[in-house]
């Protein structure tokens, strides 16, 4: 799972790079659009899991829910402390 939100982090930020080179004065749509599809594909996943058969485990269901939103808040945490981090040197004084 790891690999698979390092992955889903590099994709979307690529596609926000891309999108700010094309037009720099749109970062939010841009950065707002990365998010619902990394929202999107991560729901996806959930259901292609559960569509193949993986709700019948039982508690192992469970344990792959937790982990499973448990990084997906992860790395969505670690993607709003990076970018807040990174606005502040743009931020005026006073």
């Amino acid at each position: 799972m790891l690999g698979f939100f390092a992955l889903l982090s590099a994709a979307t930020y690529w596609v926000t790079a891309r999108l700010m080179q094309a037009n720099p004065d749109h970062f939010m749509p841009a950065y707002f659009g990365s998010m619902v599809v990394r929202l999107l594909v991560s729901v996806s996943f959930v259901l292609i899991y559960f569509y193949k058969g993986g709700a019948k485990q039982g508690p192992a269901t469970w344990a792959f829910l937790g982990s499973f939103f448990l990084l997906y808040f992860l790395f969505a945490g670690f993607e709003i402390w990076s970018v807040l981090s990174n606005l502040r040197p743009f931020s005026k004084r006073g």
